[in-house]
């Protein structure tokens, strides 16, 4: 069974027998452990491929490694915004200029290459879609403030980046090399939501919801990553229809609580401690916290292996070693 296949069965909710993984790092992780997991996972295609330039050096790890899901960057927007009064104004007049960046004919080559050359599922990822990206224009205080005192205008904001989003997203959907897209935007702290549930069903799930129709209309798949404890919304997300979860922090969130509550209507892709066991921990440690999450979260299909964050330099290359054998033991 391919990387491709089995998630598509993972996602189904369905048990092939094996758990998919995807150990992803940050990019000073892999400046710091890239070359080594390159020698010590050696994979000849994947060195040519990287000597050719036709992928990344965090997608050539990706794969030497073995994980069954490998990242792709689609062209994407961010703010062109010179006057700084932007951030300072209660609230601004207009709304913000925008500018793109990519291209489309290198990202189809790049993922054309990738569908003929590997077996993997192909994750199309957008980070800071959406909520983040009005808070990135505005600083988080001040659209926080927003949010509570202009509504209006904060609408209008978010509105706006649905439509660019929507136009964005249409660019490149139809790619039959695309199997899902990963929409990004952290609307967790460590103890709960950053906006009332209220605020969120008001002002944000309808945009959401607007971006989920659209990529399930071309018939991908809808991962979301949202960093912190956001119980308050998982019932949204539920209804929504998203298929996967990222990151899943068991110091936030209990991980059981989430399999046995919403595992059937949705897949979950990490839990695996970032904050505690991978830094702090021994390699033992990861390894037997890495079996726990996989056996508490892979029953009956509808799990990922992966750690609750990226990988950063502050996890130790052995730890990192450590949880990459273990996820391969279920694989």
């Amino acid at each position: 069974m391919t990387g491709r296949e089995l998630i598509n069965e993972i996602i189904a909710h369905k048990s092939p027998g094996k758990i998919p993984h995807s150990i992803v790092l940050t990019t000073e992780a892999y400046e710091a452990y890239g070359d080594r997991l390159l020698a010590e996972y050696r994979n000849e295609q994947v060195m040519r491929d990287l000597a050719d330039k036709t992928i990344s050096k965090a997608q050539a790890v990706s794969l030497a490694i073995g994980n069954h899901l490998l990242y792709v960057s689609p062209p994407w927007w961010n703010w062109n915004i010179s006057d700084g009064s932007f951030g300072r104004e209660n609230p601004p007049a207009y709304l913000p200029d925008t500018v793109g960046y990519g291209s489309y004919s290198e990202f189809f080559a790049q993922i054309k290459h990738m569908r003929e050359r590997y077996d993997v599922y192909i994750l199309a990822t957008i980070w800071g879609s959406h909520w983040e990206k009005a808070y990135f224009s505005r600083g988080i205080e001040n659209f926080l403030a927003d949010l509570a005192g202009n509504a209006g205008w904060a609408q209008a904001l978010l509105d706006m980046i649905i439509r660019k989003n929507i136009v964005m997203l249409e660019n490149f959907l139809a790619a039959p090399e695309i199997d899902a897209v990963l929409l990004g935007s952290d609307w967790g702290t460590q103890r709960g939501l950053i906006m009332s549930p209220e605020c969120f069903k008001k002002m944000i799930k309808p945009g959401e919801k607007q971006e989920y129709d659209l990529i399930k209309r071309y018939g991908k798949k809808v991962f979301v990553h949202s960093c912190g404890n956001i119980l308050g919304i998982m019932d949204d997300l539920a209804e929504l229809g998203i298929d996967c979860l990222n990151p899943v922090q068991p110091e936030c969130m209990d991980i059981a609580f989430l399999k046995s509550r919403y595992g059937a209507k949705m897949s979950f892709y990490g839990g695996i401690s970032t904050q505690d066991t991978l830094p702090f921990g021994s390699p033992g440690e990861v390894r037997a916290q890495t079996k726990k999450t996989i056996e508490a979260m892979g029953a009956g299909g509808g799990y990922i292996t992966a750690p609750s964050q990226e990988i950063q330099t502050d996890v130790s290359y052995e730890n990192l070693r450590a949880l990459i054998e273990t996820a391969k033991e279920y694989a």
